[in-house]
């Protein structure tokens, strides 16, 4: 550990405080409950402030997306909307995930660093169900097959199914006549980007999942490019 933050008796002081933000970390980002043997095996959901995010490479089927607007929270206090990409699709495959998000815990900034999956680049060990995403902005590589329905009404768009089978309407909240995109598969490649809430659900596994807790602001690795091809989810 470095000497940045050592008191006027030369002993640091991180120890103590991130002892104290620990839990309020976690509540934040909605990851508390979700912690078992080093996986999680439950719903996730982040949301309240933007999440920066990283994956080598995600692959979904019944891919549907949709331009909707989402209340944000401004710095002030007061509530505003942006305007965001809302993604969903019914089960997905990621190879490795990083989430960062920055906290303010007592006047200090401090960054939740999560990272699940392993360091295999073709393996596309985490499942995930009935994904949500409300995407600001991302730089990759987008890749669609089987039929491809561009400028669809977003409202239309069709991702998961209930328990009768049926396609649920609307899934993702879309106002009528707004620009969507439906897709049978969609791959997306090194992908980096802040995401303005992220919900699954559904169901997310992992083999291997890392929480840490680091002072001021830290970014996710760049994602690596991926090998080989998913299999089927």
């Amino acid at each position: 550990m470095s000497t940045e933050g050592l008191g006027p008796e030369g002993h640091t002081h991180w120890r103590r405080t991130l002892a104290v933000a620990l839990p309020s970390l976690l509540a934040a980002g909605g990851l508390g409950s979700a912690m078992a043997s080093g996986a999680l095996a439950v719903g996730l959901q982040i949301q309240d402030r933007p999440v920066d995010f990283t994956t080598s490479s995600l692959y979904g089927t019944q891919y549907g997306a949709a331009v909707v607007d989402q209340t944000v929270v401004r710095a002030d206090g007061s509530t505003g909307t942006v305007r965001v990409l809302r993604m969903g699709f019914a089960d997905g495959m990621l190879n490795g995930l990083c989430l960062s998000q920055r906290q303010q815990i007592g006047g200090a900034a401090y960054t939740l660093l999560l990272t699940l999956g392993d360091d295999n680049p073709g393996s596309w060990e985490i499942r995930t169900k009935n994904t949500v995403l409300d995407l600001r902005n991302a730089t990759g590589v987008l890749d669609m097959d089987g039929v491809v329905d561009l400028n669809t009404n977003g409202a239309d768009v069709k991702t998961v199914r209930d328990a009768g089978g049926a396609y649920v309407v609307n899934p993702l909240d879309s106002p009528q006549h707004r620009f969507g995109i439906q897709a049978r598969y969609a791959k997306f490649d090194r992908i980096a980007g802040t995401a303005q809430d992220l919900r699954i659900p559904g169901l997310l596994t992992t083999p291997r999942l890392k929480l840490s807790v680091r002072p001021g602001t830290v970014a996710c690795p760049a994602p690596a490019p991926p090998t080989g091809t998913p299999g089927t989810p």
